[in-house]
C-alpha cells in the first residue's frame, strides 16, 4: 500500500475514533495491521477476552512469526488454561490443552508435560512454581506487563505502536479544502452556494434568463463568522440527518470585500495550494450534516444488514464492510488531492477559521504545524523542558576512559560501555552495580588474518570505538580499533556469552550498527578499509560488501521505509551515501556540513534525519536533513566555540536533540535552531562529552573526566531509580518470590 494510501487509513482511524464507533476503529486497526492500540489490547487481556485477545493479535503477527510472537501467544494461551483449571472447569481445560497450547509442544515437549500434569491437581497452586498465583485479576496484570515487553520489542512491532501526530478532524479539513476548490472552478459561482451532496462534485448552476450572480453585499458583516461544528453524533440506526440551510447572518460572514471601496488585496505569488489567496477559503456550509449522512449510510448498513452475519460467522463480513469504507472515502480522497488548476475569476468566500490564522501566524514566524491526535485512544504527546534529564543522580567510574555508551532496549536501567583499553562493561545504573566486565580478548588467533597477527603483534593496545545492543537486547556488539568485531548473548543476570568473533576490516572498525534487512538480524560494519559489510550477527557469515567511498568509512545509519531497507554512511572526505542491500553501488552522494567526521541518526519514530560533525577546523555543525531531496532542511545554532574533539549527538522523545561541546550538555527542540538549554552536569565533563539517552529519555549518560559516567535523570527517572532501590532492598531482606512458571 502506498504511503498516501497508508495515510488515509489514519485519517480514517481518526475520524472513526473522533465520532465513537469504538469496534469499527479496532476492526480496521487489525485488519489494516498499521497501528496496535495498546490501550484497547490492555482491555483486552483485563477483561478476560481471549479469543479477542488472539484475533486482535493476528492482524499483526502468528506464533510462527519470531520468538517474540511465539512467547506472546504462549502467556495468554496459558493463563486461559489456568483461569479454566481455577474455575475447575476441567472440559474447557483440556480442550484449551489440545486446541492452542499443543502447538508449543514440538518446541518445549518438558514444558508441555508439566502443563499437562496441573490436570491431575485439585489445585494447581500445588505445583511449586505456581504457588504465588494470585487471583484472576493479579494474574491478569502481571501477564500484561510480560506481554507489553515483549511487543516492544518484537521487531513486527515496530513503527505500530505509536498513532502519527496530525491535527484533530483532519478527514473533515481536507473535504473542506476540496469543496472550496471546486466553488472556486465553478463558471458562475454564487456567493451563496447551495451545496447538498458529498457523492458528487460541486457545481453552481447557471443563473435563470441571463441573469449575473448577485454581487456580494456593500453592508458590514451582520454575522459571525461560523466555525466548523463537529460531527452529529450517530446511532446504527439512527435517521439521516437533515439538511440545514446557513442563515443570512452567516453568509454574510464569508463574503468578500464587504466594502468596495477597499483595494482588493494582493494575491501572493506561488505554486496553487501552498499559499492560499488571501480572498479565498474554506466552504463549510452544511458539510458537517452532509458527511453525517454519507457515513450514516454506510454505517447503516454496517450495522443493521451485517449485525447478524458478523454474530454468525464472526467478523470477516465487517471487516469486507470496513474495507468498502476504506475504499470510498479513498475514492473520494483522491478526487480532490488532485493538483487543481488556479481559478482566473471567482467570487471568494472570506473565511477567517482559528485554522486560517494559526496558518498566517505560521507563515510568519515559521510556527511547526504539529499537533498530536486528540482522541482518546491516541493522546497527544506534549513536552517542555522539565522533560530533559538534567539532575545528576549517579556517578560511575569504569577505570579507564569511556568511549562508547549505549542504553539496553528493554532494561531501561542497564548501561552498556566501551572503553579505551578494550574492556567493555555493564552497569545496572539503579544499584550502582557493575554486573559484567570483560577484557580483550582475541577468542582464536588461529583463525585471523595475517594483517591482523601482525597488527597485534607491533601493537597490543586496542580501543573500544563503538559497543551496542541489539533491537531485542539479546546480543552486544563491539567494534574495535584494530580489524575486529566481537558479538556476545546477554543473559539478564548479567552473564556474557561468546557468540561470534569476526575479522572485518583491515584497520580499525569505525562503526557499527544492527538491521533486518532479510527478517533476520545482520550487524552492519564500517572501517579504515573504506568498505561497508554486513554479517550475520548469529553466524558472523558475510552477506554484502559495499565500495565506493575515497576515504576511510565513518559511520553508518541503516534504516528502512516503505518495506525499502536502506543504510547511509559517511566518510572522513565528508561525503554520505546511500546503498540499498543489492551491491549496486551507491544511490546518493551528498556533502555533509563540515566534510570531516560525521554521524547520522534518526529520530526514534525513524521520520526525520539529524546528522551531527566537525570539520578539521573544529567547527560543528548540527543539521536535520531532507533526506529525498538531500538538502539541509534546518541547521542549529549554539556552537560558538571552536569544538576540541569530535562532538557527539543523540535524540530523545521525537522531540529533542541533545550534544556534547564546550565541557557541557547542550539541548535542543528539534523544530527550534536555538539552543533550548545546557547543563554542566555538577563539573567534570570533558570538552566533547559522549552522551547517550535510555529508551524513554528519562535517563542520560555522559562520559566525564577521571573515566567517569554521570546518570543525568528527569523526574520519570528519579522515580525508576527510587523504585529499583527500594526493591533492592526488599530483596536483600528475603529471597524473590518467583511468579512465572517457566
Amino acid at each position: 500500500m502506498s504511503s498516501l494510501s497508508r495515510e488515509l487509513v489514519f485519517l480514517i482511524l481518526q475520524f472513526l475514533d473522533e465520532e465513537k464507533f469504538k469496534e469499527t476503529v479496532h476492526k480496521l486497526e487489525q485488519e489494516s495491521g498499521f497501528y496496535f492500540n495498546m490501550k484497547h489490547f490492555e482491555d483486552l487481556v483485563q477483561g478476560g477476552e481471549w479469543d479477542e485477545v488472539e484475533r486482535y493479535l493476528s492482524g499483526f503477527t502468528k506464533v510462527e512469526d519470531n520468538r517474540y510472537s511465539m512467547k506472546i501467544f504462549f502467556e495468554i494461551r496459558k493463563q486461559k488454561y489456568l483461569e479454566a483449571l481455577d474455575r475447575h472447569d476441567r472440559a474447557k481445560a483440556v480442550e484449551i490443552l489440545v486446541k492452542d497450547l499443543k502447538v508449543f509442544a514440538s518446541f518445549n515437549e518438558e514444558l508441555f508435560k508439566e502443563i499437562t500434569q496441573l490436570l491431575t491437581l485439585d489445585n494447581f497452586r500445588q505445583n511449586e512454581q505456581l504457588s504465588k498465583y494470585g487471583d484472576t485479576k493479579s494474574a491478569r496484570n502481571i501477564m500484561l506487563m510480560e506481554l507489553k515487553k515483549l511487543i516492544e520489542a518484537n521487531p513486527l512491532f515496530r513503527d505500530k505502536l505509536n498513532f502519527p501526530p496530525f491535527k484533530a478532524s483532519r478527514l473533515r479539513t481536507l473535504i473542506n479544502q476540496s469543496l472550496n476548490w471546486q466553488h472556486q472552478l465553478c463558471k458562475n459561482p454564487r456567493p451563496n452556494p447551495d451545496i447538498k451532496t458529498l457523492f458528487t462534485d460541486h457545481s453552481c448552476a447557471a443563473p435563470t434568463n441571463g441573469a449575473r450572480a448577485p454581487p456580494p453585499a456593500n453592508g458590514p458583516l451582520v454575522g459571525p463568522i461560523p466555525k466548523t461544528a463537529g460531527f452529529p453524533p450517530m446511532g446504527a440506526h439512527a435517521p439521516f440527518q437533515p439538511v440545514v440551510s446557513p442563515s443570512p447572518n452567516a453568509i454574510a460572514g464569508w463574503m468578500t470585500n464587504p466594502n468596495p471601496s477597499l483595494p482588493h488585496p494582493a494575491i501572493a505569488q506561488g505554486p496553487p495550494g501552498l499559499v492560499q489567496p488571501p480572498n479565498t477559503g474554506i466552504i463549510k456550509l452544511q458539510f458537517s450534516k452532509m458527511v453525517s449522512v454519507t457515513v450514516s449510510m454506510l454505517f447503516h448498513f454496517l450495522f443493521g444488514y451485517h449485525k447478524t452475519a458478523i454474530q454468525q460467522n464472526g467478523v470477516c463480513h465487517c471487516f469486507n464492510v470496513v474495507s468498502f469504507f476504506v475504499w470510498m472515502l479513498y475514492l473520494f480522497a483522491a478526487a480532490f488531492l488532485k493538483h487543481p488548476r488556479t481559478p482566473t475569476s471567482a467570487p471568494g468566500i472570506d473565511y477567517q477559521s482559528a485554522d486560517s490564522e494559526h496558518l498566517m501566524k505560521r507563515m510568519r514566524v515559521g510556527q511547526p504545524d504539529e499537533v498530536s491526535f486528540s482522541g482518546a485512544s491516541h493522546p497527544p504527546n506534549v513536552y517542555s523542558q522539565e522533560d530533559l534529564p538534567k539532575q545528576v543522580v549517579r556517578t560511575l567510574n569504569q577505570g579507564s576512559n569511556v568511549m562508547s555508551l549505549d542504553f539496553h532496549p528493554v532494561q531501561q536501567t542497564i548501561l552498556l560501555v566501551g572503553t579505551n583499553v578494550g574492556d567493555i562493561g555493564i552497569w545496572e545504573v539503579g544499584s550502582r552495580e557493575r554486573i559484567a566486565h570483560k577484557t580483550f580478548k582475541v577468542w582464536d588467533i588461529g583463525s585471523c588474518t595475517l594483517p591482523l597477527q601482525a597488527a597485534l603483534m607491533k601493537d597490543a593496545a586496542i580501543c573500544v570505538n563503538r559497543c551496542l545492543w541489539s533491537p531485542d537486547g539479546n546480543i552486544l556488539g563491539v567494534a574495535f580499533s584494530k580489524h575486529i568485531v566481537q558479538t556476545y548473548t546477554f543473559v539478564p543476570n548479567g552473564e556474557l556469552r561468546q557468540q561470534a568473533e569476526i575479522d572485518a576490516h583491515i584497520g580499525g572498525v569505525n562503526d557499527i550498527a544492527f538491521s533486518h534487512p532479510n527478517k533476520s538480524l545482520s550487524i552492519i560494519t564500517c572501517g579504515d578499509d573504506k568498505l561497508i559489510k554486513v554479517w550475520d550477527a548469529q553466524s558472523g557469515q558475510k552477506q554484502y560488501t559495499f565500495e565506493g567511498h575515497e576515504a576511510s568509512v565513518y559511520s553508518v545509519c541503516p534504516h528502512y521505509k516503505e518495506n525499502i531497507q536502506f543504510i547511509f554512511s559517511t566518510a572522513i572526505d565528508g561525503k554520505i551515501k546511500a546503498w540499498l542491500y543489492d551491491c549496486l553501488g551507491s544511490r546518493v552522494d551528498y556533502d555533509a556540513p563540515g566534510h570531516w567526521c560525521t554521524t547520522m541518526s534518526y529520530s526514534a519514530d525513524g521520520t526525520r534525519l539529524f546528522s551531527c560533525g566537525t570539520s578539521k577546523d573544529g567547527d560543528s555543525h548540527l543539521v536535520e536533513w531532507n533526506e529525498t531531496e538531500g538538502a539541509i532542511k534546518r541547521t542549529y545554532n549554539g556552537f560558538r566555540k571552536r569544538s576540541l574533539g569530535v562532538v557527539q549527538f543523540d535524540t530523545t522523545r521525537n522531540h529533542f536533540l541533545a550534544a556534547g561541546d564546550e565541557f557541557v550538555v547542550k539541548f535542543w527542540d528539534m523544530d527550534n535552531t536555538n539552543i533550548l538549554t545546557t547543563t554542566d552536569c555538577e563539573g567534570g565533563l570533558p570538552a566533547s562529552p559522549r552522551l547517550r539517552f535510555n529508551r524513554e529519555g528519562s535517563l542520560l549518560a555522559v562520559t566525564a573526566n577521571d573515566n567517569g559516567i554521570k546518570i543525568l535523570a528527569n523526574t520519570d527517572g528519579q522515580r525508576l531509580l527510587r523504585m529499583l532501590e527500594s526493591r533492592a532492598f526488599e530483596g536483600s531482606r528475603g529471597p524473590p518470590q518467583q511468579i512465572n512458571t517457566k
